[in-house]
């Protein structure tokens, strides 16, 4: 409890009604995410990422898609600005296993659930999440194929491939003329996010 962020207890109170009790887990990569029980027994998730305008769209469509059916997490408030930070709670979903593993019968099961979350976002009428997030800014103002990203500029870049490099510079060349009109997606559809 002494290591949540001084903001999060007033947080909760005022838009869960109650404050943590006690951490069920926490983690950080893109955003901040603290799983909570709060007084009175109540166990959520709370999120907090860069307020860089994303956040509102994206929990907007993700509760579109809960109300439709669709097995995500429903979020319990919308996302709400937080100084810097886009902040918004949900539900706790506990359970569930990540599928490990590069076997057809793992990528057929990901497949369906990502073919249906695609069908149902096609019905979501949302302001488009802009800008992408980093690792998928195919469309940066940068002068290079990659969009500035510091923990990953600071790496050895020499460790990727030519061909990786070659596949993105035709690929990002490729998005840029195409002209396509914008579309909601999952651009984080990994193991973890789907269990």
């Amino acid at each position: 409890m002494d290591e949540l962020p001084d903001w999060l207890r007033a947080w909760c109170l005022d838009h869960l009604g109650g404050e943590p009790a006690g951490v069920l887990f926490q983690s950080q990569q893109v955003s901040r995410v603290f799983g909570l029980r709060l007084a009175g027994g109540r166990d959520v998730v709370v999120k907090a990422r860069a307020g860089d305008g994303r956040a509102w769209s994206c929990v907007a469509a993700q509760a579109r898609l809960a109300e439709r059916g669709f097995p995500c997490a429903r979020p319990l408030t919308p996302a709400v600005g937080v100084g810097a930070l886009a902040v918004h709670a949900e539900e706790f979903r506990p359970g569930g296993a990540v599928l490990h593993g590069d076997s057809a019968d793992i990528a057929v099961r990901c497949a369906e659930v990502f073919a249906r979350l695609i069908g149902e976002l096609a019905g979501v009428k949302v302001a488009p999440p802009l800008p992408n997030p980093p690792w998928v800014r195919w469309d940066h103002s940068n002068s290079g194929t990659w969009p500035a990203i510091d923990f990953l500029d600071s790496r050895d870049q020499g460790v990727v491939s030519e061909y990786i490099v070659e596949t993105a510079e035709r690929a990002r060349k490729r998005l840029l003329a195409a002209g396509l009109p914008c579309v909601l997606g999952h651009a984080d559809f990994e193991a973890q996010n789907l269990r």
